[in-house]
């Protein structure tokens, strides 16, 4: 399976997106989390979807892998470039660009907290949402063990290999336990370092959650059919995250995924798929 590439705009901010499948078909965007390139939606769990019947998309969030860059743009008042309702902009604006009227969106961790918020901003754009591993940006729902928020926060690494070593050192500490494979997490650091390597993006993205505050008061409102996963392996954010995610959205289902952490290696892909899929079909 080829992808077809593109690029789209909001603003003067150019984000890349790549698509799978047939564009008659429903299209599902999928939405990155923090410092993630889509490419982490490896092509086989992509096809997954496609043999579901989808058109499939996914894209890099602003200020990291192939999409704008925001070293030189201004900051707010706690240094960050932009808040999490500009990263909604770029992803409804790669719908525009496919000319995709209405999507089901998913999103994990910080994209978790992007489609919330497209649900809250632009619910018309939606025929579903799945929000994944993710919370509703107040901190009491917001919770990591003190070595995850250590390894979050570290200093960007200075070379390829030491990129790799925080990669393999994170998902030892938030990947699924029973998962765990040094070897198989080292193939996808290197391709992403190789891809776009850009750790300032990653810190910019950071602030961004951190000075967008809540929403969860505007979470009672959303209309949009919901979908909430999360792993009971979490420790980079505890499944009361999405706990509370699905207690504000009215109609919300919540499935907790036994024995996933904060990843989603390929064992689980099939049973990932089945549920977005069966949610998509339960609201189409």
């Amino acid at each position: 399976m080829t992808a077809r590439h593109g690029v789209a705009h909001n603003g003067f901010t150019e984000i890349h997106y790549d698509v799978f499948g047939d564009a008659a078909h429903p299209t599902l965007l999928l939405v990155n989390g923090l410092g993630s390139q889509c490419i982490n939606y490896a092509d086989e769990w992509c096809q997954l979807f496609v043999d579901e019947g989808l058109q499939v998309v996914r894209y890099d969030n602003r200020d990291v892998g192939l999409s704008s860059k925001l070293d030189d743009a201004p900051t707010g008042v706690h240094g960050e470039a932009c808040l999490v309702s500009d990263m909604v902009a770029d992803g409804i604006a790669v719908l525009d660009e496919l000319g995709v009227q209405q999507a089901h969106v998913m999103g994990l961790s910080m994209g978790g907290m992007i489609v919330q918020n497209m649900a809250i901003l632009h619910p018309s754009r939606m025929l579903t949402m799945t929000s994944v591993m993710s919370s509703t940006g107040e901190p009491d729902y917001r919770k990591s063990t003190l070595r995850a928020t250590q390894l979050l926060t570290a200093p960007p690494a200075a070379d390829r290999e030491g990129y790799v070593q925080q990669w393999i050192d994170g998902l030892q500490e938030w990947g699924s336990p029973a998962f765990a494979d040094e070897a198989r997490w080292r193939t996808p650091a290197e391709h992403s370092y190789d891809r776009g390597f850009h750790p300032g993006g990653s810190t910019r993205q950071y602030l961004a959650i951190l000075a967008s505050g809540s929403w969860a008061d505007a979470l009672p409102q959303v209309t949009v059919p919901s979908l909430v996963l999360h792993g009971d392996a979490d420790t980079l954010i505890d499944q009361i995250g999405g706990r509370r995610t699905a207690e504000l959205i009215p109609g919300a289902r919540f499935e907790l995924i036994e024995g996933m952490g904060h990843d989603y290696p390929r064992q689980l892909w099939r049973q990932w798929t089945d549920l977005v899929a069966g949610h998509i079909r339960a609201n189409s």
